[in-house]
């Protein structure tokens, strides 16, 4: 086993040093040879369409082929084209202010590529989650090593074939194996790291990487909560909320994760909530628009979180319609008055049931939010500019969608990330840019040098100086 990992690891390493030996050929590529990279992303993607929806629907045992439209390749599409339109702007040298004490001269700031760009990509969305940080590791002027989760291995399977007809391996390689390669993988010396998945395994991959001092981008998820005001229509806040749970069946770490509603509208909004998702999916069975959960692991452990709170005497609405055969459907479900200190309220839910827990106001919401770790999501129902912003600036969150859910992500000009247990750092679009770059300072003296005007000996030159621009008197 040990000579196993040892000849595992010397293999990712002689494919990173293949990678960062190519880089040093060509540390700083110019914006042509970015963009033919990013065409060329762009260009596979559209050819492979149906490809990628038939391994997705081969992984999961049931993936909506609109919802892989919908949140694989028409966002990784997006990214491609955003990057190259913005590409030369963010490449540009910027220009900053000099210091009274070193005129005459100029300082810029350049944005050099960092070399090779670790990314450990998650199974929920395992083409969007992979390639949307290639475009910004891309875009920036890098190489990137790539692993895929061990769940989707169709996915894997194409996404490397993909790659290999695009790029050579000194590029761009995807690195597929099980959670030992996983674990080598993240113990590598790349020059960034980027990790999407679950809280526990972040901090894995964090301490993994401090070895090296590896910079890392944490993409962790958590509990996303929604606060319904009481200005904003129960209802239609439940029919919208719906839309977000239940998409690729709650398996989205910005998904809703708990509604928090005014005690007297709570069962109306639960059952709003189930009722939308009915008439989403009036049957589950054979229904190509409902998405399975990614393993028989992952389904025992929804059906014991909910088990759970039922026992504890919540009240769980379920979907008319009882999941049958060998796909793993779980129904959506509601869960009204769920104990707080349970599982289903201190886990990730990563599925299709929402908890919905009574509060007495706005002000408790916030205060019930602002109890637990900060979240990658937060989203908020109301009309009211006031309470929107009272909401906004007493909560921290990575993101945030006011009377919608999810949409903030799809933003390429926003960043997406998490703060504190939800995650670190950002990319998307700029900020992706910025995250896989190194803001490198460069000054330059002018005709003179007022520095070196000022050498030894410290006599008065120095004194006179000294005194005009600090006031401090040279004894």
């Amino acid at each position: 086993m040990d000579q196993n990992v040892n000849d595992l690891s010397a293999g990712l390493q002689a494919l990173l040093a293949r990678q960062r030996a190519a880089f040093m050929a060509v540390p700083f590529p110019d914006a042509a040879w970015r963009i033919e990279r990013l065409t060329k992303l762009e260009a596979v993607v559209k050819q492979n369409q149906d490809r990628i929806a038939d391994a997705l629907q081969a992984d999961f045992g049931s993936r909506s082929r609109a919802e892989t439209a919908l949140s694989e390749i028409m966002p990784t599409i997006a990214a491609c084209k955003h990057a190259r339109r913005h590409l030369r702007g963010w490449m540009r040298p910027q220009r900053r202010a000099v210091g009274m004490n070193f005129k005459p001269a100029s300082n810029r700031v350049e944005y050099t590529p960092l070399g090779v760009v670790g990314v450990v990509a998650p199974w929920n969305y395992p083409v969007y989650l992979t390639l949307g940080p290639l475009v910004d590791v891309l875009a920036a002027g890098n190489r990137c090593m790539i692993k895929p989760s061990e769940l989707t291995p169709a996915v894997s399977a194409l996404l490397a074939k993909m790659m290999s007809d695009i790029f050579p391996p000194e590029e761009v390689v995807v690195v597929q194996g099980d959670v030992a390669v996983g674990r080598a993988f993240t113990a590598l010396p790349f020059d960034h790291l980027v990790y999407t998945g679950s809280t526990n395994v972040g901090r894995e991959v964090m301490r993994a990487a401090a070895e090296h001092l590896v910079p890392v981008t944490l993409e962790l998820g958590g509990k996303s909560p929604v606060i319904v005001a009481d200005d904003y229509d129960a209802i239609k806040a439940a029919q919208s909320i719906a839309v977000g749970k239940f998409f690729n069946a709650g398996q989205t770490c910005v998904s809703p994760d708990y509604a928090l509603v005014k005690g007297d509208r709570a069962e109306g909004f639960a059952r709003a909530v189930l009722g939308a998702a009915e008439t989403m999916y009036p049957t589950l069975n054979g229904n190509p628009d409902y998405t399975a959960i990614i393993s028989d692991r992952h389904h025992a452990r929804l059906t014991a979180l909910v088990a759970e709170a039922e026992a504890a005497g919540a009240t769980v609405l379920r979907h008319r319609d009882t999941p049958r055969g060998n796909v793993r459907h779980f129904p959506p479900t509601v869960v009204l008055d769920p104990p707080l200190d349970g599982r289903l309220m201190t886990d990730e839910i990563f599925g299709p049931v929402l908890p919905v827990v009574r509060v007495e106001s706005v002000e408790a919401a916030v205060d019930f939010v602002n109890a637990r770790p900060r979240p990658l999501a937060l989203y908020a129902y109301t009309k009211d500019n006031i309470t929107e912003r009272h909401i906004l600036d007493r909560t921290v969150s990575g993101g945030t969608t006011i009377n919608g859910t999810m949409m903030h992500v799809g933003q390429d000009d926003m960043p997406f990330g998490g703060v504190g247990p939800s995650g670190m750092g950002a990319y998307h679009g700029r900020e992706g840019f910025y995250t896989f770059s190194h803001a490198r300072g460069v000054h330059k003296p002018g005709f003179i040098s007022g520095f070196e005007m000022l050498k030894p000996p410290h006599a008065g030159r120095m004194r006179f100086a000294l005194k005009a621009l600090a006031g401090f008197d040279l004894k």
